[in-house]
Order: structure tokens, then C-alpha cells, then sequence
């Protein structure tokens, strides 16, 4: 067995190997900077998903259920009969109706859990239907309401 006595050279590079206090100390820093930053942009984050999964509701989804109740039953379901229309058989309508029309049998609620505003005629699109998100606000009128007009 050979013994290899140690250089000056030698012993700076054993004690460079590792990182320092100092270094691992920087690095939790921008760490944590970064992750202080991610934290405080996920409400922007989800509260657009939120928007675009109102928008692509009122402006695709509801439209193939729509369409085909129209198809069936020669209109679309009245401001009165609603949504539910689409997943039971109005009344006195039970011989033509066919549904539902809904692949899950349930109209699903906003992202904020609120039930979707349905008028027939439309009020502002005067030859069609009008469906709409209240938003985040929850009152209907106000600028954050997402429709399909």
C-alpha cells in the first residue's frame, strides 16, 4: 500500500468540492423569490381558466344541446322551461321530446358554482337564445358577465 502524501493543491480542491453556507443560502433565496412569485400570479392564473371555461361553454358547448332539442322539438326551450328542458321533458312536450340532451343528464354549473342564465327569445341576441355566466361577481348586468353574444 502506497501512502500519497497531500499537496497544498490538493487539499484547496477537497475543501472547494462543496458548496459553501453562503452559496446555499443565495440559492434558497431566488428559490424562494421565485416561488413567492409563482404563488402570487396563480389567482391570475386560474381566474382566466375560469373566464375562457364560461366563454367556451356559452359560445360551443351549450350549442350542440341546444340545436338538437330545436331539431326535436321545432324551437328552442323557452325562458320559462329553461336549462332543464335539455335533461327533462316539459310539460304537456313528453311525446316529441327525446333527451336528454346533455351526455351526463346534468347542466353543469359556472366555474364560480353558479347556474347559467338562460332567455329565449334572447334579449340581446334578438333572434336566438342568450346564455350567460354572471362571473366572478355572482350578479347579473355587471361588466364581468361572459354570454354568447
Amino acid at each position: 500500500m502506497r501512502f500519497h502524501p497531500r499537496t497544498p493543491a490538493a487539499a484547496g480542491e477537497a475543501r472547494r468540492r462543496g458548496f459553501t453556507l453562503l452559496e446555499i443560502m443565495i440559492a434558497l433565496a431566488i428559490l424562494s423569490l421565485l416561488i413567492g412569485l409563482a404563488v402570487s400570479n396563480l389567482d391570475s392564473i386560474f381566474g382566466d381558466a375560469q373566464v375562457s371555461t364560461a366563454k367556451l361553454f356559452v359560445h360551443e358547448s351549450i350549442k350542440l344541446p341546444l340545436t338538437s332539442y330545436r331539431l326535436k322539438m321545432g324551437d328552442y326551450p323557452s325562458t320559462a322551461e329553461g336549462l332543464p328542458a335539455l335533461i327533462a321533458a316539459p310539460a304537456g312536450k313528453e311525446a316529441q321530446w327525446s333527451g336528454p340532451y346533455f351526455a351526463d343528464a346534468k347542466i353543469p354549473l359556472d366555474p364560480w358554482g353558479e347556474p347559467y342564465v338562460y332567455r329565449y327569445p334572447g334579449v340581446k341576441n334578438k333572434t336566438g337564445y342568450d346564455i350567460f355566466s354572471k362571473g366572478p361577481d355572482h350578479v347579473e348586468g355587471t361588466a364581468d358577465d361572459i354570454g354568447n353574444w
